[in-house]
């Protein structure tokens, strides 16, 4: 069966970008004629994966996709330029072309100023041997030692001169690539096709619809938040890298978390093997326990190196661009806007003295955007401008979101811990208290005259068993604190007006029993 000699264009129309790969999708109208043919369609990117190509055809349509394939050929560029070649890449080859040139001139140089040294050198030894023989041929000996001296200053001028030009050219060649890497791509030596067998049992058009599968094409989110006064404006970005040897233009963008590669791998299964034993006698006598670290979970994935995965709260997420986008096969970033909201936001300031000496401001706000906010970095805009780069975790719509708007330079924390052990009683009871003791201070200008509400939190240790109790002492607090939570963060808010100092002490008692052992 013959194939049509011209390929019929197969233009991208829609691209479905996921965490690792791109679901692309083409569509075309053919002028079928009745019978069985065989259609050439595209080109198509090389690096399509050959089992996940799909042809459709609508269900009212008299023809029928008998067979679809992929078929690559390999057109390598020739060592000169070619017709289509831009004015730029004509100068990189003419450059190129050039520096060769130049650099056998350099060698032919070399190669001449080396032998005019050894003959200088043969011509000085025979001056020693015939004068050791008695023979003054001076005359002549001044002549050929005036030659030599002369050809090498001048072939040594010359490669002065060409070592200058190699200089200059090495960098006029590094501009005109920089260039042309920063405005042209390299053309597609392997270029692939999509070979189409349809049987039509009538002649006419028909809609073609093509899906694959791609590689070299993930996204991340990125956001941008701008803060005026009580307002905060939050736009929704993609960050979009894509190389997959052609460009999208004019596409509808989807961008999915769906991560299609995780049901062919199995589980990874290691053994867990449970012994029992009995205790022994030093085990019976007492309790070992521990203070143990543990960060208060949250929705999303553990962080991990590198480039970190979309973090979609476990849940496959699905995000539309509302006008077509384009995103060139570059290599480079492409920001896609995806939605735009403005809301009513609160500020705080905080200070966890424990993590850091450093008071923060941080803003809180509802999403508002209609969809989840993934996690992902922030660009932080203020009246004062751009602020730096911040972090939004996954945040489910309608939630409550917070940001962290930098760190307040006039403001200081000083944190004191004292630690107190006493056994007391017949049951031997031991009681440990610790007194954390925090200094707060604010150096404002003299046109600074508001007074700042700070929320402190500091954390006191939860207890998993009964045989250790942690008692907070509120009447030993000064002042006692505004509110403690089930995670044992308790919490401050001290106003501090400009100028101010404030001192907060926190005291707090872990009483155990006499058979509790590593407290």
């Amino acid at each position: 069966m013959p194939t049509s000699p011209d390929a019929i264009g197969l233009p991208v129309t829609a691209v479905t970008c996921l965490e690792d790969r791109a679901l692309v999708e083409r569509t075309a109208v053919l002028d079928l004629t009745a019978g069985t043919q065989r259609l050439r369609l595209g080109p198509v990117s090389a690096l399509t994966v050959d089992h996940s190509l799909q042809a459709e055809l609508p269900a009212d349509c008299p023809a029928t996709v008998l067979d679809a394939r992929i078929v690559r050929e390999w057109t390598p560029r020739g060592p000169g330029p070619a017709d289509d070649d831009s004015a730029l890449r004509r100068r990189v080859g003419v450059l190129e072309e050039e520096q060769h040139t130049v650099g056998r001139q350099r060698e032919r140089l070399h190669a001449r100023l080396d032998l005019l040294g050894r003959l200088a050198t043969d011509l000085l030894r025979e001056i020693g041997e015939g004068a050791g023989l008695g023979e003054t041929d001076r005359i002549r000996w001044a002549r050929e030692l005036d030659r030599v001296d002369e050809e090498r200053d001048t072939h040594g001028e010359r490669l002065r001169v060409v070592n200058a030009r190699l200089t200059t050219l090495a960098a006029e060649l590094s501009d005109a690539r920089h260039a042309l890497e920063l405005s042209e791509t390299e053309p597609a030596e392997l270029v692939g096709h999509v070979e189409l067998t349809v049987r039509a049992t009538a002649a006419g058009p028909a809609g073609l619809r093509v899906t694959h599968l791609v590689p070299c094409a993930l996204w991340r989110p990125a956001y941008r938040a701008v803060l005026d006064a009580e307002s905060l404006t939050l736009d929704t970005n993609a960050m979009v890298w894509q190389r997959t040897g052609e460009d999208w233009s004019g596409v509808q963008m989807t961008l999915s978390t769906a991560r299609s590669t995780l049901a062919t791998q199995p589980p990874r299964l290691g053994e867990d093997r449970l012994t029992l034993r009995e205790r022994s006698t030093a085990e019976r006598r007492g309790i070992q326990v521990e203070l143990r670290e543990e960060d208060i979970a949250d929705l999303g994935p553990a962080p991990v190196r590198g480039l970190p995965g979309v973090d979609d709260g476990g849940e496959v997420r699905v995000l539309r661009c509302g006008a077509p986008v384009s995103v060139p096969s570059d290599g480079r970033a492409h920001r896609v806007p995806l939605s735009h909201f403005s809301t009513t936001a609160s500020r705080e300031y905080a200070c966890s003295p424990e993590l850091s000496p450093l008071v923060g401001q941080v803003v809180r706000f509802d999403n508002r955007s209609g969809h989840a906010l993934l996690a992902g970095p922030v660009d932080l805009v203020s009246g004062s401008g751009f602020l730096g780069r911040g972090t939004l975790d996954f945040t489910a719509p309608g939630a409550l979101a917070a940001l962290a708007f930098g760190n307040r330079d006039d403001h200081r924390v000083v944190r004191q811990t004292e630690e107190n052990r006493d056994t007391a009683g017949p049951t031997q009871r031991t009681v440990l208290t610790r007194t954390v003791r925090l200094y707060l201070s604010r150096f404002s200008g003299p046109a600074d005259h508001e007074e700042h509400m700070i929320a402190v939190r500091e954390r006191i240790p939860v207890s998993e068993t009964s045989a250790v109790e942690v008692s907070l002492r509120r009447e030993a607090c000064s002042p006692a604190p505004d509110d403690i939570d089930a995670d044992g963060i308790v919490r401050w808010d001290v106003p501090l007006p400009p100028g101010g100092r404030r001192t907060l002490e926190l005291v707090y008692e872990i009483t155990t029993n006499a058979k509790v052992k590593g407290v």
